[in-house]
């Protein structure tokens, strides 16, 4: 199987010109591989037909992957003109995962299969020219054009793939066997399966920008997680062992079954696994081109649903915890075995990269340590649905790859199937699909006692919210008044940093996030519940996830990581609450320093809270105002506007009304002055404020 199986590129490398040339064959083998693949198809026809009515039809990733190249390229600038904007039109868009109940009613005027083949000839023609001419730079960057170029290739070796399972789905009178390699030919009863301990760890995830193999922006960020002590299946689940579920009535018993398998279950009304034929008591197995008897010591290939109600099912009849493995479980599991990494290879550890068969094998075939298949074979569902880690960033170019699958219900699938090539086939891979999605994927079970916490970590979409990040946090946004006005402060108490600090307008956290580098004691409060849980999350898991809109319908994603702003070290000086300051409770007093930022034109009475404040303060304390004066903006009552009108016919400043309250228990301190505020509304849209800084020391 060696003429398919192919590696990814290792972006270091010393001679430029060496690694052009490494790269125009990783290009050339990867591109004769997506056309080789459709040759499994009986005629030209069959092009137009769906394998699966929740995608398009085969003829879409057809010209899909040759179209992702060019708009790619265009839109980084390193082509300058399209080869047919039709076809870079009704051939760009490849997210179309649908819940299972959905119906896909879009029609095209699809071209021509001859016309899809003369323009992926003058695709690849333009993508070889630009690979022999634009400047090569090593290493290979996140910013390169030859990221680009890479990006493309690795994208259409995922089509090979996703497009493999589709091609399974088309009626076995529509496709022809034996035009794709070799199957495997060793079948027979099913290996008994056992459970094996494995030791916990603390495992480290993601990657940095500067490993050495391209990745999706998935792939890197930074997060740990404290692995217990859990057991795993030796085997992968054949389809042996499955047979007992399907035949003790798995599929007609709501018991097993999440709420959302049972939905799918009852709307698919299924009784076995999709690829599963039965004919009278025999069974057979649909494999991409041809059907064969059953092989019961090749793994089962179903979605997470099912993987899921086996699972249930085993724990009811035997009374131990069974379930799926979660990422973390599964890269201590290649910790243990000392999986290689495709970089390491000589020959793959298993059965992977197109390197032995074009289809599945037998569970008890490749070794790896204590276990079988811990890499390849068929992917391995897992209980945790994929996010970014902390310190994702999305990629301008393909800004669209990760972002849509972090919403909770897409899965992660490991390890990599017999098809898997390229990055696919790397340890840091990450994949994920529609839990009741099929690929060449099938499970191991995990034993453990360990209650599973899943972690799904979604991006804020609060529009407010989302601009108090940005204006917060995006440091692009100058000044940032959180950390101008926290710089005012520390310098003015540069030798108290043991000193009690509240900061009464905590909103996204960044001012008293600030001041915890140099106070020990801060306690910050906001009246929302949904702006406090931001910081509260920087202080917990040490990030928070955002979108603000830029143009239209076009987003930012953005990821705020604490300890690349350099706060990490002062986050458990602060305590973060939610407080309605109209309204304070007795606990949030005896303070030396009082900081309230942009807060008292939000007040219902800000009369009120004037009069008042100098009881939450230690003797000889320090109160910091700084506000707008935007009583009217605010909707505060006329009544309670403490200045910002005419009395007995002369103007009274807001400041100046605010005096004549505080100097019965305060005095000021220096001259105020005033700080800009920058508020995003949007990319283009930016509201600049000054807000008044004035200093007050109680009597």
């Amino acid at each position: 199987m060696q003429n398919l199986s192919t590696r990814t590129i290792d972006l270091l490398g010393v001679n430029a010109e060496d690694k052009r040339h490494e790269i125009l064959q990783y290009f050339q083998k990867t591109w004769a591989v997506d056309e080789k693949l459709y040759t499994q198809l009986l005629s030209d026809e069959i092009f137009y037909h769906r394998g699966d009515a929740l995608r398009h039809v085969l003829l879409f990733y057809f010209g899909h992957t040759a179209v992702f190249f060019i708009n790619k390229l265009f839109l980084a600038k390193i082509i300058d003109a399209r080869i047919n904007p039709e076809f870079e039109s009704i051939f760009a868009i490849g997210v179309d995962e649908m819940s299972w109940d959905d119906l896909n009613d879009r029609h095209y005027n699809w071209p021509t299969v001859d016309a899809v083949r003369d323009y992926r000839n003058k695709a690849m023609q333009v993508i070889e020219n630009v690979i022999l001419t634009t400047p090569i730079n090593l290493p290979i960057s996140w910013n390169d054009p030859f990221w680009i170029i890479i990006m493309g290739i690795e994208h259409e070796r995922i089509h090979i793939e996703t497009s493999s399972v589709l091609i399974r789905q088309l009626p076995l009178e529509e496709v022809i066997a034996g035009r794709f390699g070799n199957i495997c030919s060793e079948r027979g009863i099913a290996p008994t399966n056992e459970f094996l301990s494995v030791t916990g760890s603390k495992i480290q995830l993601g990657k940095t920008f500067n490993n050495p193999l391209y990745g999706w922006d998935n792939e890197y960020g930074t997060y740990s997680e404290d692995v217990k002590d859990f057991e795993a299946s030796k085997f992968l689940v054949s389809n042996g062992e499955y047979l007992a579920f399907v035949n003790d009535g798995g599929y007609k018993n709501q018991i097993f079954w999440t709420e959302e398998g049972w939905n799918w279950c009852s709307y698919k009304q299924a009784e076995m696994p999709l690829f599963w034929r039965k004919n009278g008591d025999n069974y057979n197995l649909r494999l991409v081109a041809e059907e064969i008897s059953m092989p019961w010591n090749w793994p089962v290939e179903i979605n997470y649903l099912e993987a899921k109600a086996f699972c249930n099912w085993k724990t009811q009849k035997e009374g131990e915890i069974y379930r799926l493995p979660t990422e973390a479980e599964w890269v201590r599991l290649t910790q243990i075995c000392n999986v290689a990494d495709q970089m390491e290879w000589k020959t793959a550890p298993g059965n992977i990269n197109l390197e032995y068969f074009t289809s599945p094998c037998p569970v008890d075939k490749f070794k790896n340590g204590d276990f079988f298949d811990v890499i390849g074979n068929v992917w391995q569902w897992t209980e945790t649905p994929i996010t970014g880690y902390p310190g994702f960033k999305v990629h301008p170019m393909y800004d669209d790859f990760s972002t849509p699958t972090f919403d909770g219900k897409h899965n992660l699938i490991k390890g990599g199937s017999w098809i898997s090539t390229g990055n696919e086939a790397i340890r840091d891979s990450r994949y994920a699909f529609r839990r009741h999605f099929y690929q060449h994927a099938g499970f191991r079970i995990v034993k453990s006692e360990t209650p599973l916490a899943i972690h799904i970590d979604e991006y804020e979409m609060d529009v407010e919210i989302a601009n108090s990040c940005e204006s917060n946090w995006c440091d692009a946004l100058q000044p940032n008044f959180s950390v101008k006005l926290a710089e005012v402060v520390i310098k003015a108490f540069e030798n108290q940093s043991d000193i009690k600090v509240l900061d009464l307008n905590a909103d996204t956290g960044r001012m008293a996030f600030e001041l915890a580098q140099h106070f020990k004691n801060v306690t910050a409060l906001d009246f929302s519940a949904r702006f406090i849980r931001m910081p509260i999350q920087l202080q917990e898991k040490g990030f928070i996830r955002y979108i603000v809109e830029d143009d239209g319908e076009l987003v930012f994603y953005r990821d705020v990581l604490l300890s690349k702003m350099g706060l990490e070290s002062g986050k458990l000086n602060i305590q973060f609450m939610q407080a309605d300051a109209n309204n304070l409770k007795p606990i949030f007093s005896g303070y030396d320093l009082i900081i309230v930022p942009n807060l008292i034109e939000e007040l219902i009475c800000p009369i009120l809270f004037l009069k008042t404040i100098h009881e939450r303060l230690n003797e000889n304390g320090t109160l910091i105002i700084a506000s707008t004066y935007q009583w009217e903006n605010n909707q505060v009552k006329r009544e309670h506007w403490p200045g910002g009108f005419k009395k007995d016919g002369e103007p009274v400043s807001s400041f100046e009304g605010m005096s004549i309250i505080l100097n019965e228990h305060f005095t000021p301190i220096d001259t105020p002055f005033d700080l800009p505020i920058i508020i995003r509304k949007s990319s283009r849209i930016k509201e600049y404020r000054l807000s008044e800084v004035s200093f007050w020391k109680k009597k």
